[in-house]
Parts: structure tokens; sequence; C-alpha cells
């Protein structure tokens, strides 16, 4: 989503101090451009062992106003302290629209399950991945797939969780049914048509000429190519629609899902009117927090199943580059910032 939108969106958010505001802004920001997390450990460290009066730091992207991606600053921030339900995690590389892979360091008194050197992935409801560290709640976290190294880790969460939640949880897709993915070679798309293809559907994907091979090799049974072909020439009496791009592409797609039917909108909600005409359902699409359902999609990653698609890979002093990038809406798969160097063994 474009800079503008989202910072104006964190004026929700309550800014005290210098340093307070800086902190609230970058979680604030990663809450809205839905970071993810993967961890694991490079050891304990000391942070309970500092003097109660020495603040340990670290580097976080920031926003002291509202604005466009350049406002985003790269500054020295107190490292989070853990509450008894969180762990902190060193953060090794987070997606764009992100995906934080860490490596896990601290664990809270009510932690039950994750353990120091367990290797995660997950999506902080709050964020804050764009940093050396984030505290996680355990239930926003689940082992990470042992086949992707950090920065591919990283390009799962968020993209995969919005299209499981969307396939499995709402649209229940079936064997044998149809789906129409607009934005197939994107971080929800690119997901979507394999998970559709997991479930034993038909898929319909569109996306630009560029990556028509793309779509393909993800699996979709038909690729439109949008900027020379009508989808709706193509896709006809469809069981459902993902909806990642709104406006037109959204007007457009009533027409084609047959009675009873879905229509899922990540950035739109559906028209209520259009529905009735033609007789079908509708959902908004928002994302959350699974570990059960991290699970399964890190299963299937290990299956070779699933894969991430990672675009371009960057430092976090390039976040303004990053979020520019993802603010155009024509990313293919992901881009990742890379924090901190892979864990050796």
């Amino acid at each position: 989503m474009p800079g503008s939108k989202f910072l104006v969106r964190m004026g929700k958010f309550p800014v005290r101090s210098s340093a307070e505001r800086a902190r609230t802004c970058c979680y604030a920001m990663q809450r809205i451009s839905s970071p993810f997390l993967s961890l694991a450990a490079l050891g304990v460290l000391s942070v309970c062992m500092a003097r109660t009066d020495e603040k340990l730091l670290m580097q976080a992207v920031v926003a002291h106003e509202y604005g466009a991606p350049d406002v985003l600053k790269l500054e020295q921030l107190p490292r989070p302290e853990p509450k008894d339900d969180e762990a902190l995690v060193r953060v090794i590389a987070s997606s764009v629209n992100p995906a934080d892979p860490l490596t896990l360091k601290e664990i809270g008194a009510n932690i039950r399950k994750l353990k120091v050197g367990d290797a995660v992935y997950g999506y902080p409801t709050f964020g804050g991945g764009w940093a050396d560290y984030v505290a996680v709640k355990e239930w926003e976290v689940a082992a990470k797939p042992k086949s992707l190294n950090f920065v591919e880790a990283a390009a799962v969460p968020m993209g995969a969780l919005t299209a499981w939640q969307a396939l499995v949880d709402v649209a229940k897709l079936q064997p044998g049914q149809t789906i129409l993915v607009h934005g197939g070679s994107g971080g929800v798309g690119s997901f979507a048509v394999q998970i559709a293809k997991v479930r034993g559907a038909r898929v319909i994907a569109t996306a630009s000429t560029a990556n028509q091979d793309l779509l393909k090799q993800l699996g979709a049974d038909v690729a439109v190519d949008y900027t020379k072909t009508r989808f709706e020439d193509v896709a006809k009496d469809v069981d459902a629609v993902l909806d990642p791009v709104g406006k037109e592409t959204l007007a457009r797609s009533y027409g084609v899902v047959k009675k009873g039917g879905i229509v899922m909108s990540l950035v739109a909600r559906p028209d209520p009117v259009e529905l009735q005409k033609h007789g079908i359902r509708s959902a908004s699409i928002s994302v959350h927090p699974d570990t059960a359902d991290l699970t399964e999609i890190a299963q299937l990653v290990d299956a070779g199943k699933i894969k991430p698609v990672v675009t371009e890979v960057l430092p976090l002093n390039d976040a303004v580059k990053a979020q520019q990038q993802a603010a155009t809406h024509h990313t293919r798969g992901k881009v990742v910032l890379r924090i901190a160097d892979e864990p050796k063994g």
C-alpha cells in the first residue's frame, strides 16, 4: 500500500517523547504494512545483565512524520524488553509487506512451547520487524520451514497466511472447483495459486506480460495477460475470486462468479447491490496470526508443494527503496530486507 496511506493511519497511535515517538511509529508502520517474522537461535543475550540505568540499543526503521516512504529513517532505539508471555528475537531478514526472519534470544517466564534455539517464523500482531530485535507472542509464530533459508522464509508468512485464510478458512475451496486469482504473481497471489492447486482446484490467474511464465511455474491452469486480454473473456462461472486489486478489477469480477460463489477482496468492501444481483457471497479478507496455519504452510513448503518468490534482497538501510517498490503494487513476489547475517550451524 502507498506510504502516504499507511503513515496517515499511524496517527491513531499516541505519540509522546521523541524516543517514544520513534518507537511507536516504527511499530505502527510495521503493523500497517503487516510484517512477518522468522526466528532462529544465535545464543542467549545478556540483556538481563545490563545495569538498570543502561539501555541496550538496536537499529530500527522509524518515522517522525507522516508522508511518503522517504520519511523512513534508520536510527538507534532501546531494545524491546520481552514480557512474561513474549520472546525476544534477533531479526535476520524482513520482507516488504513483510515477513521478518529472526533469531530467538530470550523467552518470558510464561512461554511454554518455544525455547532458546528454536527456528521459527510468524506474524507479530503489532509488527516491529524492521529492526534488530522484536518481541513476539508464542501464538504468533511456528517452526520455520526447514527447507528454506532465512531470506526465503521471510517471504512466506504474510502472503501465505492471507492466501491460506482466504482460500481454506473462508472460501473452503474444494477439489474440482475453479478460482480466479487476480495479481497471481504478487506476494499474496503467488501463494494463492499454489495453495489452490494443493486443494485440487482449477486456477485461472492474471498477471502482466512479463509474469506469464511465472504463473505457469506456480501451477496456474490458465494464465491471463491482463494487458492484452479481458479476464471476463476467459473466466466464466468460477466458484471463487480472490482480488487484491479492487476498483475496476473488483467491479468486473462479480459477473464471472457462478450463483452461490464468493468474491474475496483484500482492499475493498464488495458492493452489496452487485452481490444480490448475481446471487453470490463476499468476504473482506484480513490476515491474523495463527500457529496452526503457519505449521501447515511450513509442512507444504518442506514437501515442495509451496515455494516463496523472492525478487530482490536489500539491506535495512534501503527500507525507503523497498517500501517505494511495494507501493507500486507491481512487485513480483517479495522484496526482502536483510537485517543480519544468516546464523551458522
